[in-house]
């Protein structure tokens, strides 16, 4: 009989995905080590309690049909916040008697392989507590989201819609078509009769008045403006700063995005500037315009109209459109209509949609958007020390670009050339003036011929195509860095951009690929045996089946070389 030294134990401490944990695949179940103590303590993750909800509270505000009910006659899923502070008040507490859910973490852990990748469970709850006009607005947003978007774009996040098309359309064509388009929204999309709406025009002017859209489309009193303009998202390519460093960004949970958050399209309108001379100007002091839009956006427990600023340098510049028409078209519901501000070189969040009031003012707003988010922190400002005065208000874009093929960890079997596509862009009414590929990590630069980009526009981008010379097989890293007219370019690691916002990801791109030169006899000759097998060359991963060196030829090797180990 033989016995057995293996010891049983009696429990196990270990949990299932505890492989993952220490290996930092599932980061966000990993305590913090609080370190200032004798003994170190572990933080344990928040175990979130059981869901609570004051009926009998949310009862006592009252009827929200009536307390939140449609503003005006043709304007569906619009409620007014900022004229009625009682309104607001009532919001709140609304939200207060409930507790909701945490928001979705991704950045600690697998993204979702769905599509829409994030549903934005908390904006589509707080829109049904609040109800009234808000009850069924992100069911109808959605509706929008599926008549007027390409049925391939990627859905990052449901609710609030954040979408971008799939890298291979992001740059097929210089001018996207508005089915194709980013769209970055920060609450439901109103729908509004054009008929019915009206214009603003109030604070520090000399004579406020109230515009329709016939008003403003009146050319004899109102100059028309047409302008090819990229609109870039300040979160485009978020998704590589988390993929190496976490952050907070926003109160929306941050959609991850990738290099689909930008896109060109020819706007027609007006200019503010002359809007604002036909109501006889500022005032003395007035320096910013307030911009309002009809969405219901949510912060900290307040409901409120998406607020931002621009300030009266910008405007008197001609650099903000009030447009009505995109691509040709009448704007679509989900871009603005029936009126948008387009502001030129700046991020994408100063550009209002569902335009409805325009405020002057002496400084810039304290609206949370501007005030609170959309801003550029230092790498040391974090959620243990984060102040909003810390960061950098974001409005021109810096010097960015990216590559949309082919895309990284992708096998490119060439014959000493890759054939790469991209973008390139510059704010501020910047321009890419050259664009450059690297194919070892940047440390030789190919420039792109100027016949291999797209036209050169003021306030637009630069797409690109490319054959970047690769001799070399195995793993390479491909980069992209662009030099804007200003010879401004691009910092060379995501780390250099890196900030707790997750905002403006403007390090030079890189993808990591596998390269097979054909050009190369032996690998020419080992692709036909794979195909003459039949043996799958994908995965590459995937090990061969087949004998790829006889025994003779083995043996004939070491007969003339010299052998492994050495006698002296």
């Amino acid at each position: 009989m033989v016995t057995s030294n293996v010891v049983l134990h009696s429990s196990v401490t270990n949990r299932p995905d505890e492989w993952k944990i220490e290996q930092g695949l599932s980061a966000a179940q990993l305590p913090i080590l609080d370190q200032t103590a004798p003994q170190t303590e572990d933080i344990q993750p928040v175990v979130w309690p059981e869901l609570t909800k004051d009926e009998e509270a949310i009862k006592a505000v009252g009827d929200r049909n009536e307390l939140f009910q449609r503003e005006k006659e043709g304007w569906q899923g619009y409620v007014e916040w900022e004229n009625y502070p009682e309104k607001k008040k009532k919001a709140h507490a609304i939200l207060t008697s409930e507790t909701f859910p945490p928001n979705a973490e991704f950045q600690w852990g697998p993204i979702p392989g769905t599509n829409p990748v994030l549903p934005g469970t908390h904006w589509k709850m707080w829109h049904h507590a609040v109800g009234g006009e808000l009850s069924t607005v992100p069911e109808d947003s959605w509706e929008t989201v599926l008549k007027e978007k390409h049925p391939d774009m990627l859905h990052l996040l449901q609710f609030p819609y954040n979408g971008e098309p799939p890298k291979r359309l992001v740059t097929a064509k210089a001018i996207t078509p508005n089915d194709l388009h980013f769209v970055r929204n920060h609450g439901g999309i109103p729908r509004i009769d054009k008929d019915k709406w009206s214009l603003q025009m109030d604070g520090l002017v000399n004579n406020p008045r109230t515009y329709s859209l016939a008003d403003l489309m009146d050319d004899s009193k109102f100059p028309r403006m047409e302008k090819l303009i990229t609109i870039q998202c300040s979160g485009t390519r978020r998704v590589e700063q988390i993929e190496l460093y976490a952050g907070q960004g926003d109160e929306v949970p941050q959609a991850p995005w990738a290099e689909g958050a930008i896109g060109t399209a020819n706007y027609v309108g007006i200019s503010l500037k002359k809007v604002i001379k036909d109501c006889g100007g500022l005032k003395d002091g007035a320096k910013h315009l307030e911009l309002y839009g009809a969405e219901t956006y949510f912060k900290a427990s307040e409901a409120m109209n998406y607020l931002v600023s621009v300030p009266w340098s910008k405007v008197k510049a001609n650099e903000v459109m009030l447009a009505w028409e995109m691509n040709g078209e009448p704007l679509p519901k989900i871009h603005g209509y029936p009126l948008r501000v387009v502001v030129f070189g700046y991020i994408g969040a100063r550009s209002v949609k569902w335009l409805y009031r325009i405020k002057a003012i002496k400084q810039p707003t304290m609206a949370p958007v501007q005030s609170k988010e959309y801003l550029y922190f230092p790498q040391q400002v974090g959620k243990h020390n984060q102040k909003p005065t810390d960061g950098i208000q974001i409005q021109e874009m810096p010097v960015s670009s990216a590559i949309m093929y082919p895309w990284t960890r992708q096998v490119i079997i060439h014959n000493g050339k890759i054939h790469c596509k991209g973008w390139a862009y510059s704010g501020g009414g910047r321009w890419p003036e050259r664009v450059e590929l690297s194919a070892d990590g940047g440390f030789s630069w190919y420039a792109i011929p100027p016949e291999n980009l797209s036209k050169k526009h003021k306030w637009t981008w630069r797409t690109w195509e490319f054959d970047l010379p690769c001799d070399v097989e195995g793993w390479v890293e491909i980069v992209c860095r662009t030099w804007d007219n200003s010879l401004n370019t691009q910092p060379l690691t995501v780390r250099a951009a890196w900030n707790w916002g997750l905002h403006v990801t403007s390090s030079a791109h890189r993808i990591s690929v596998y390269s097979i030169n054909k050009s190369r006899q032996r690998t020419k000759d080992r692709l036909a045996k794979f195909e003459k097998e039949k043996f799958p060359l994908a995965p590459l991963t995937c090990p061969e089946d087949f004998v790829t060196q006889p025994w003779d030829e083995y043996k004939a090797y070491w007969d003339t070389h010299d052998p492994r180990d050495v006698d002296d």
